[in-house]
Formats: C-alpha cells, sequence, structure tokens
C-alpha cells in the first residue's frame, strides 16, 4: 500500500528542534528501543542533559524495559489528565528524563493527524530545555512513526543482519529520504559477531539504496552481540550501570562521541 506523503513541518519547528534524534526500525525486535535508552545514559554520562521520549504510541515499552512504573505517561496526555511536561520522569539510574508511552493501548496508534500534530509541537516546546532529546519511534513507516520521525533533522535506523530487518530498514529510509531529503539519516548496525561483519551488513544495504534511491545514509556506527545485553534487559537494569567494560557498551559511547563531534 502507498503511504500517502506527510505535510512539511514549518522551518521555525524544524530550528527548534534540532537537538532531536529519532531512532527507527523497519521491523521490531532489532534493538531499537534498547539502543534508545543506551544511548540516551551514554549521553547523560557524557554530563548532556536528555529527554527520551518514548514514540511507540501503540506498543510503548520503554518503562518496562527502565524496570519503572512512572505516575504519568502519554495515556494520561492524551486523555487531558495531565500535561506533557507532567509525564515527564527522571530515571535516577540513568541520570536522563524520560516520557513513557502507555503499554498495550493500541488505539494510541491511530490517532488523528491533529493530535499528533499537538504532541509534536508540545513536545518542541519541552525540548528546549534539554541537550538531546531522543525519540524512541514505533517500528514500520505508518504515519504517526513518520510524523514523529521527521521532526528530528537526524534519523538512526537500527537493522540486524537479518533479510527481513535489512529490506525493513531499506524501506524506510526509502519513504523517509523521499519525503524528507533534508534529514540526515545515519545506520547502525546491531548485534553483530564482528566489526567486518557489521561493515558488509551495512554495505549490503547502502549499495541498495545507491541503486534504487540514488542516495547512501551514513554508518553511523556497530554494536557487536554481547550476551551482557539480554541479561541486562532481563534484569530490567541499565547496561552501562551493570556491565560498563563489556563490547556493547564500548560501543554504544563510541557512538556517542561520533554523535558530539
Amino acid at each position: 500500500m502507498t503511504q500517502a506523503p506527510l505535510p512539511k513541518p514549518k522551518d521555525a519547528a524544524r530550528t527548534k528542534a534540532r537537538n532531536f534524534i529519532a531512532v527507527a526500525s523497519g521491523k521490531g525486535g532489532v534493538g531499537k528501543t534498547w539502543l534508545s535508552v543506551t544511548l540516551s545514559h551514554a549521553l547523560a554520562q557524557a554530563e548532556r542533559k536528555t529527554l527520551l521520549f518514548d514514540g511507540d504510541l501503540g506498543l510503548a515499552n520503554l518503562d518496562i524495559q527502565l524496570g519503572l512504573m512512572p505516575k504519568h505517561d502519554l495515556g494520561g496526555v492524551f486523555s487531558g489528565r495531565h500535561s506533557l511536561a507532567q509525564a515527564v520522569s527522571l530515571c535516577e539510574e540513568t541520570g536522563f528524563d524520560f516520557i513513557a508511552g502507555r503499554s498495550g493501548s493500541g488505539a494510541l496508534s491511530s490517532l488523528p493527524a491533529n493530535r499528533v500534530q499537538a504532541l509534536v509541537d508540545e513536545l518542541i516546546l519541552l525540548g528546549a530545555n534539554y541537550d538531546h532529546v531522543i525519540l524512541d519511534l514505533g517500528a514500520g513507516i505508518e504515519h504517526t512513526v513518520r510524523r514523529l520521525a521527521y521532526t528530528a533533522p537526524r534519523i538512526i535506523v537500527v537493522v540486524t543482519d537479518e533479510p527481513t530487518s535489512l529490506t525493513d530498514g531499506y524501506a524506510f529510509i526509502k519513504v523517509a529520504h523521499s519525503e524528507r531529503p533534508d534529514i540526515r539519516i545515519d545506520v547502525v548496525t546491531n548485534m553483530m559477531n564482528s566489526t567486518r561483519e557489521g561493515e558488509r551488513t551495512f554495505n549490503t544495504l547502502s549499495k541498495a539504496c545507491e541503486g534504487f534511491l540514488k542516495f547512501s545514509p551514513m554508518h553511523l556506527g556497530n554494536i557487536r552481540r554481547d550476551d551482557k545485553v539480554r541479561a541486562a534487559i532481563r534484569e530490567q537494569s541499565p547496561l552501562l550501570n551493570l556491565y560498563p567494560e563489556c563490547f556493547a557498551a564500548e560501543d554504544v559511547r563510541q557512538i556517542v562521541r561520533d554523535l558530539n563531534k
């Protein structure tokens, strides 16, 4: 099914959101939310004031990964019980602020465009108080995902070496680049057995983009496969606290260094 193009945001809004970074994927299960959490944690450790926003409006699970039960979430924002600013919670273990979605509330994923845009406008105002705002998007390319993604001047697309991940990652890049050619698109290869495997995986995706789109994203970084990641997720505890010297932690910190260049 062809995706209807979204209206372009006003230049003023994009300027105000210059500190936003969207983290996307074509499909679920590639470690997108984990990367959003760990990236935010690494930024906070680098003394960058960071807000992590759960933009998976249908299947939110950010609070689950953090092992927290915030008092307020996006469900309360949309129902009018509280403002977006009141939904901000501090994750004391990591030092960054976050806004949780409402897990299992599929109705949020079908919000009308004007409600999503109102949320985006409020988020841009709130984001002015931070060095970085990380948007953990839902998987896929439906309209709410794209509308949130295009708030940011930079999108990180997370892929693994699975064929479906590469195919769906390419689909996201194709739609995003065709609708917003001015947005920077980076790729992070996740759960790679080696740096060389990460380069091969990225090159496969990059060649498809060059061949069909006449465009190639940048390879922002590679995250090696690490059993410590699974252990940290199982314990609902931040990787950088539990296993600060593991391979995956080292790789995420390198990505943060590259982001801040």
